[in-house]
């Protein structure tokens, strides 16, 4: 909410809220936009993450099927929420229509674009099938319209949108080393690899990582201990 404000926006002024998938790491904030209707998935509103929030729109995708996805709901001019149903069983996909490129706004279809090109599925989800038949779905609506596809959890979806770079399955983008890797001494923090939360000691009354409970969770995203990483 921070980067939010830095930005010059308000959350009472953020009217429509579409909701990729109900893991933390993407619908922890809602709460704080109280003037939003926020389409769900209707498959997803029962999950634990989104109770306690008033604002919900239950989406059933009563508006037929958009292109080669089956099922769809118009929201506005030129935007589509789509069913899109393997990572979560209530994963959704949105789709912005502008200036003749289609935007595929998604939570974790995949990771990073690479598994995109090389088809290769997410390592999360809860139905294998289902996963397998919509990145087969994206990897042909994607061959078949000029798309801007905009991951969450890679630089390469942020960049994609700035620069306006449209798939081309047949011409992956080149992968950037990570370089040469050098060892430090542990800061004794602690990062999420689903959310990036830091566990600092300094900041939790000097508590060390390893003493924390074994059913401790991250407070951000809610992964359990084996989710962190020593920084």
């Amino acid at each position: 909410m921070e980067a939010f404000a830095a930005l010059g926006y308000k959350p009472e002024q953020v009217t429509k809220i579409l909701l990729t998938h109900k893991h933390s790491d993407h619908s922890g904030e809602l709460k704080s936009f109280p003037n939003a209707k926020i389409y769900v998935n209707a498959e997803e509103v029962s999950a634990d993450e989104l109770q306690g929030i008033d604002n919900i729109v239950p989406v059933a995708f009563t508006d037929g099927a958009y292109y080669n996805f089956p099922e769809s709901q118009k929201i506005g001019d030129g935007i589509f929420y789509i069913k899109a149903k393997g990572h979560t069983n209530g994963n959704s996909i949105v789709i912005v229509e502008n200036d003749g490129l289609f935007y595929m706004l998604h939570g974790d279809i995949t990771y990073v674009d690479e598994a995109l090109y090389e088809n290769k599925l997410s390592i999360v989800y809860d139905d294998l099938a289902a996963a397998r038949e919509t990145l087969d779905r994206v990897r042909e609506f994607v061959s078949k319209h000029p798309t801007v596809y905009c991951g969450t959890h890679t630089p390469q979806g942020y960049e994609n949108l700035e620069g306006k770079i449209v798939v081309d399955l047949s011409n992956p983008p080149e992968t950037i080393p990570a370089g040469e890797i050098v060892f430090k001494t542990a800061t004794g923090k602690y990062v999420c690899s689903i959310c990036g939360y830091v566990y600092d000691p300094a900041e939790n009354d000097g508590v060390p990582f390893e003493d924390l409970p074994d059913d401790w969770r991250c407070p951000r995203c809610k992964q359990p201990k084996e989710k962190f990483n020593k920084a």
